[in-house]
């Protein structure tokens, strides 16, 4: 049994563009429905979505069998937490409110196993192994595993330089809605101020040689970031997609449902 290739990292590296969907339904059921209708990768938000590890390891099995990657984002980037989630199979994080290099050197060594990094030993009980069923598992894993830092506050802004300058650090993804609120745009992350600085930050990214990222629902931005360089995108959310769908189907029958505008967050 071999251990799977990390097909999000080989495209992010190869600089292929990327489409992605929020995950905030924690229902494998839910999860496995959109993993076959040709999203590049599905993200699994345990930041603010009540997904619990049990469920997580249940969304990545539903979705596994589909050519689709899934990302799993912590709530924070605790490294007792990381090795949890990287011992139940996740191979990308994505990990929010990364604010300084020492963050994110950090980051790198609680996603790898020693020497390289700290990341604990107990793949006789993880998932990722396949139970010790992986021949040379542990001299393998770190290969694999992509890490994704989140810059969403000025502070991040201000020392995104020394961020994505941090080796093993494969991608930065910028987080438009706190960012809105951080810059005092709360609620406004389509601001032409705030479209400037992740046009900016996307540029520094992407000048370092790292992968540039964000979440954004309106298409028009989301084409013009990708313009910018950014090469994985999100582009919606199930949870919109359930209620946005609903209302316009009801709509239809009793009429008085305005159109979703698109949203440059969530």
């Amino acid at each position: 049994m071999d251990l799977p290739a990390n097909q999000f990292k080989k495209r992010l590296l190869a600089g292929e563009v990327q489409f992605g969907l929020w995950l905030g339904l924690p229902d494998p059921t839910c999860a496995e429905i959109v993993a076959g209708t040709g999203f590049d990768w599905l993200l699994i938000d345990g930041e603010h979505a009540p997904f619990d590890l049990k469920t997580k390891i249940e969304v990545l099995r539903a979705v596994e069998p589909y050519p689709t990657s899934a990302i799993v984002r912590p709530v924070v980037g605790d490294t007792n937490l990381i090795k949890q989630l990287l011992d139940i199979g996740a191979q990308t994080l994505l990990v929010p409110m990364v604010d300084t290099a020492e963050q994110a050197e950090q980051l790198v060594k609680a996603v790898r196993y020693p020497p390289d990094g700290i990341r604990g030993l107990g793949s006789s009980l993880a998932r990722a192994a396949r139970w010790n069923q992986v021949p040379g598992y542990l001299k393998k894993a770190n290969d694999e595993i992509c890490l994704i830092v989140q810059v969403e506050t000025v502070k991040a802004l201000e020392n995104l330089d020394e961020i994505v300058a941090v080796e093993g650090v494969d991608a930065v993804f910028i987080g438009p809605s706190d960012l809105s609120a951080s810059m005092g745009y709360i609620g406004d992350a389509g601001n032409p101020a705030v479209v400037e600085a992740i046009e900016s930050a996307i540029a520094k990214i992407t000048e370092a040689g790292k992968a540039a990222g964000l979440l954004s629902m309106d298409p028009a931005l989301s084409e013009h970031y990708i313009e910018k360089g950014a090469t994985f995108v999100g582009v919606g959310v199930d949870t919109l997609l359930l209620g946005n769908g609903a209302k316009q189907l009801i709509g239809r029958f009793k009429g008085g449902v305005e159109e979703e505008k698109p949203q440059a967050g969530y």
